[in-house]
């Protein structure tokens, strides 16, 4: 497989994970949260792929930083 290949599949990959989680709380986390999520998808419909995968990687950042100190409440 070949590297931008691999970083589509685990952009998705991340993408569709992130997208399962329950998640409520602080307004500012969330809205950055989903905010993260759209500019990914944004860039990976572009062909962006390196800011699709950091844009996805932020988001997954602000949950947990959110969850772990007690700004989110968060089902996965």
């Amino acid at each position: 497989m070949r590297v931008d290949e691999e970083l589509r599949a685990e952009t998705i990959k991340w993408l569709d994970k992130i997208s399962s989680v329950k998640f409520s709380g602080n307004c500012e986390f969330v809205e950055n949260i989903r905010a993260y999520i759209k500019d990914s998808r944004y860039f990976l419909q572009k062909g962006d792929l390196i800011r699709a995968f950091e844009c996805v990687i932020w988001a997954w950042a602000w949950l947990e930083i959110g969850k772990d100190y007690g700004f989110l409440e968060v089902e996965e």
